[in-house]
């Protein structure tokens, strides 16, 4: 079968969805499919067709890397012409996406990734007459979580298919090391590294020696024994996992899955995260969960987990087991099975 990956965004930023595509491609390249990816920009796996340069947009409380061009629009349908079915994340984007479900093209399925804000989903309730329209074009229509779904709910009943990882890429012969705490994401908001570094300085009165790891910053190191690595790669990011005792993810909202915490259980970390739906829908019972914004709640879990090493063991077995569900074969058969329904017509 031959497979166009659509993606919104440039790959040139980091991004869920676009790891999801790039996953996505390997996956089906490795299962002896013919794949590429569809993007604007310059970057992303070896193949990707790319339709031309990008700018950064203000969106769900973020910012994306998306192509505004009108011109994208004819780029797309040539990138896709020969697929026999094409695969668009967030079918709504512009004007990438949104361009490869309004194109004359092989059948469509699309993949609702994200938790837009208030404002974008009265929008679509308020325009689903016309966009109804639209998401028709699409032969299925998929989900990453329920969370993602409901949010297109107006328009839409998709099929849950979550996002996924490559377990056995986390397992590490690596020793955790002791006291050490890891953030992942961006220096954006809602994020929430901000009030991960006010409940680490109510941890390091409890435990002065334990540090904090904090990946995808650009921050000069600070005292408190925070250590602000950058962007790494995906090894340096999985070495980092292997060796933490706990991930924090104390995201302020926004989110429709949790990639980050689905890395934390995969690689055996103790996981404490926002309480989020779309963190539950990923974790369940194998993480502790603190309210949205609470420092001080973060850094007493926090410090808790760390004072424990029965329980930090028990939240690594939880976790890996739990992440089991989100691996290659569960994820690939979801969307193999999608694409064998668009192209069957049925």
């Amino acid at each position: 079968m031959k497979v166009a990956v659509v993606c919104p965004y440039a790959f040139e930023a980091h991004g869920g969805v676009q790891d999801q595509v790039a996953r996505i491609v390997g996956w089906l390249q490795e299962s002896g499919h013919a794949a590429w990816a569809v993007a604007p920009g310059s970057g992303g796996p070896e193949g990707t067709r790319h339709v031309g340069g990008f700018m950064s947009v203000r969106a769900n409380r973020s910012r994306a890397p998306i192509s505004l061009n009108p011109m994208v629009v004819k780029r797309v349908a040539a990138a896709v012409d020969d697929a026999d079915v094409i695969h668009i994340h967030e079918p709504l984007m512009p004007l990438v996406s949104l361009g490869a479900v309004l194109a004359d093209t092989p059948p469509k399925v699309g993949t609702f990734h994200a938790d837009p804000g208030r404002m974008a989903r009265g929008l679509y309730r308020g325009g689903a007459w016309l966009l109804r329209r639209v998401v028709r074009r699409l032969a299925v229509t998929t989900a990453v979580s329920r969370v993602a779904a409901d949010a297109v709910g107006s328009l839409v009943s998709p099929i849950i298919v979550p996002n996924g990882v490559d377990l056995e890429a986390y397992s590490s012969d690596q020793d955790q090391v002791p006291g050490r705490v890891l953030f992942i994401g961006r220096d954006d908001p809602r994020k929430g590294l901000e009030v991960l570094l006010e409940a680490w300085r109510r941890v390091r009165e409890q435990r002065p020696e334990v540090t904090l790891h904090v990946l995808g910053v650009d921050r000069a190191d600070g005292s408190d024994g925070i250590a602000f690595l950058g962007r790494v790669s995906e090894e340096g990011k999985r070495a980092e996992l292997g060796q933490a005792s706990v991930l924090a993810a104390p995201n302020t909202g926004g989110e429709s899955f949790g990639i980050v915490v689905l890395e934390g259980l995969a690689a055996g970390c103790a996981v404490v995260a926002s309480d989020l739906a779309a963190f539950r829908s990923v974790a369940g019972e194998a993480a502790a969960y603190v309210a949205v914004g609470d420092s001080a709640g973060l850094a007493a879990e926090i410090t808790a987990i760390l004072d424990s090493s029965d329980r930090r063991r028990a939240m690594s077995v939880a976790g890996v087991e739990r992440s089991q569900r989100f691996g290659r074969d569960a994820v690939l058969g979801g969307y193999l099975a999608a694409y064998e329904v668009a192209s069957s017509g049925k």
